[in-house]
């Protein structure tokens, strides 16, 4: 579906990416993961065709992605960074506007509308100024903007920055929609916990290269990994760390404890055993290894660094 070969970029200063080549699934959910100035947005301005590289190609189905092809912008949805919205102009305007610029007729142009301002709550405030909207609601409309043509591939570079926890997950649940209906998405993100969520594989970017791609469990795999149990720091488990002892190494940390299990151990019998001293399964936790702490290993820095 989307093909990425060997694409490098450069600006005056800085080399944004150094031979990236990535394959997408048509009607794939595509995360590209990674700290702010990584290439992730460099990246999406060449698959749109608002750049061209110094080297390597991209093609969407049988078409190349070059500036000069404004055919295959029919066939993409662009969602920026920025907002790319009028205040002072309604929801409607502002639609009506993008919708014409891909010479859509006016009575599908007002269906459309319609029924995305529905999907994502705004039909009731579709007259009302952008200026008298919350940042979680302009982005929700600046989403839509991009699917007014109904395009086969949806490109979504961070959309959902600055917004509150409910317009976020509304922000999740219409692009999983999306994505339900068949849309081929690339996805944008600092945020390991968007990227786990959403996205059925996963491109890790580092200063303008991938430096690993895979499935979240795949990702995780690579991790080297040690099992540990997040134990309650409370009256019942500090009284009984003799107890946890007996199945490996108990660190203390400031508000729990860490068990490191030693050879031999078996969760079965943990659970068993703790159960016996009057311990609750509700204070112990399997710590699994997460996709920040993947970049850490592979980068010696944090997500957000």
């Amino acid at each position: 579906m989307i093909s990425i070969r060997h694409i490098s970029k450069q600006f005056p200063s800085v080399t944004a990416l150094d031979d990236v080549s990535l394959e997408i699934g048509e009607k794939e959910f595509f995360g590209l993961l990674g700290p702010n100035g990584a290439g992730k947005t460099t990246l999406m301005n060449l698959l749109v065709g608002y750049l061209s590289p110094e080297k390597g190609s991209i093609t969407i189905g049988d078409q190349e992605v070059t500036r000069e092809n404004l055919d295959i912008r029919n066939t993409i949805g662009f969602v920026p960074q920025s907002l790319a919205l009028y205040d002072e102009l309604s929801a409607r305007a502002n639609l009506e506007m993008f919708g014409k610029l891909f010479n859509l007729p006016h009575k599908l142009l007002s269906e459309r509308i319609n029924e995305r301002l529905n999907a994502v709550g705004l039909y009731e405030r579709r007259n009302d100024n952008v200026k008298t909207f919350s940042g979680g609601m302009k982005r929700r409309l600046n989403i839509i903007a991009s699917l007014l043509h109904d395009p086969g591939v949806l490109l979504c570079d961070e959309p959902t920055v600055g917004v509150d926890p409910q317009s976020r997950n509304a922000i999740f649940d219409f692009l999983e929609s999306l994505n339900a209906q068949g849309k081929t998405i690339i996805y944008t993100t600092h945020y390991m916990e968007e990227a786990e969520r959403l996205c059925s594989r996963i491109a890790i970017i580092d200063h303008g290269k991938i430096i690993a791609s895979g499935t979240s469990d795949e990702l995780i795999d690579m991790l080297p990994y040690e099992e540990t149990i997040i134990v309650a720091k409370n009256d019942s488990t500090m009284e009984h760390k003799a107890v946890l002892r007996e199945f490996g190494t108990v660190i203390e940390n400031d508000d729990h404890l860490l068990l490191k299990p030693g050879t031999g151990f078996a969760l079965s019998k943990f659970f068993t055993r703790v159960e016996q001293e009057g311990m609750k399964y509700r204070w112990f936790e399997l710590h699994r290894p997460t996709l920040e702490e993947l970049f850490l290993h592979l980068t010696g820095r944090r997500l957000r660094d």
